[in-house]
């Protein structure tokens, strides 16, 4: 994989949904050495508008997958076409990052890591917000010994669903999304970036309510959605280095306020930033002390750094060094939360099979 010769790495993004207008300003204005070709989308309008407020091309979906000019293919499609779309990619010899998941079963994100290891490209998937400021700096402060050896983590994400803001939310309670694929994801691969890969999970879930009524304003306001998938589970997680921990994901309750995620180690405590977001803050409370105390943060990319993933992939491609956000890393993220419905559905604790290498901390420069 080598970089055109100014060095400029050249990404097509298919999906012009919703999350693609943060990923095209991102990618046109904010993250240098990379430049956005152009956009697709199977409505072809939506693209068209999408392309013209960021002066970038419009392209039918295969049409930009075999852009000559394109390095990288940034996939924002529905989390259903993820492994399909990638996978087209990577068969017209470009790189392919995922939005979250990488896929939707351990199938297809196998088959990406084989495609792409055999065509010589890279594949990797959001979230990437374990790259941001906040996370970083949590990082860097947790690696510096700052809380002593890490211990235990315990890390909640609870809400009470999409369907009183969102105007479609069915995708939200079928396979492939619920609280764990689609927020709790964010929880998750922190987590394995941070602290290092999981060993094995035991989990406990529930369907609270088998049917939701859309309440937010448009079309579909007052029909009836059918839930799927689990919307409230609980799992126990054990790293392979030794540190346990609790992980929650959650659409059916209404306190908020637990979600959260937070290290303890022999010598304080550390709570990090909301995974979902890239700045702060971050706090500690060391031992024997009583008042938690705010850390700086020693890292860049505070804002909604979206692409943060795709921009350090170009940056792999272009050094040969390897992507944070990588394929290894999305693919353990997967195996950690199909382990979990898997031991919820099965009353037993299940092997997570893969392992990782923690991701190098960005340069404070980057």
């Amino acid at each position: 994989m080598t970089s055109k010769a100014d060095g400029t790495i050249r990404v097509g993004i298919i999906g012009a949904g919703v999350i693609s207008e943060i990923y095209l300003q991102n990618l046109s204005t904010e993250f240098a050495g990379v430049e956005v070709i152009g956009v697709a989308d199977i409505i072809v309008e939506r693209a068209a508008d999408r392309a013209k407020k960021f002066g970038v091309g419009a392209f039918a979906v295969d049409e930009l997958l075999a852009h000559p000019d394109v390095d990288i293919i940034v996939n924002l499609t529905i989390p259903a076409v993820h492994a399909e779309v990638a996978a087209k990619a990577i068969a017209n010899g470009k790189s392919a990052y995922n939005e979250k998941p990488l896929a939707i079963n351990r199938e297809d994100g196998k088959q990406l890591l084989a495609d792409a290891k055999a065509a010589g490209v890279l594949v990797g998937s959001a979230p990437d917000t374990f790259l941001g400021g906040g996370l970083q700096s949590a990082r860097k402060y947790l690696d510096d010994g700052i809380i002593g050896r890490p211990i235990a983590v315990t890390a909640q994400m609870l809400n009470h669903g999409m369907e009183m803001w969102h105007p479609d939310p069915y995708f939200f309670f079928q396979p492939g999304a619920g609280p764990l694929f689609d927020v709790g994801v964010y929880y998750v691969q922190a987590m394995a970036a941070i602290l290092g890969p999981v060993k094995r999970v035991s989990s406990l879930a529930n369907i609270s309510f088998p049917e939701r009524l859309v309440t937010a304003k448009g079309p579909k306001e007052n029909t009836k959605i059918p839930v799927n998938t689990p919307t409230h589970i609980q799992a126990a997680i054990e790293f392979e280095n030794g540190v346990v921990g609790n992980l929650g994901a959650s659409f059916d309750v209404w306190e908020t306020k637990n979600s959260t995620l937070v290290i303890y180690g022999e010598e304080g405590t550390l709570r990090l930033p909301d995974p979902n977001t890239f700045g702060g803050p971050i706090e500690l409370l060391k031992a024997g002390e009583r008042e938690w105390s705010e850390l700086p943060l020693v890292y860049g990319h505070t804002e909604n750094s979206r692409g943060l993933g795709a921009w350090d992939m170009a940056n792999a491609i272009r050094t040969g060094e390897p992507a944070r956000a990588s394929g290894e890393l999305g693919y353990h993220t997967l195996d950690i939360m199909a382990s979990v419905l898997e031991s919820a559905d099965r009353g037993e604790t299940v092997a997570v099979e893969s392992t990782l290498v923690r991701p190098a901390l960005l340069p404070k420069n980057a």
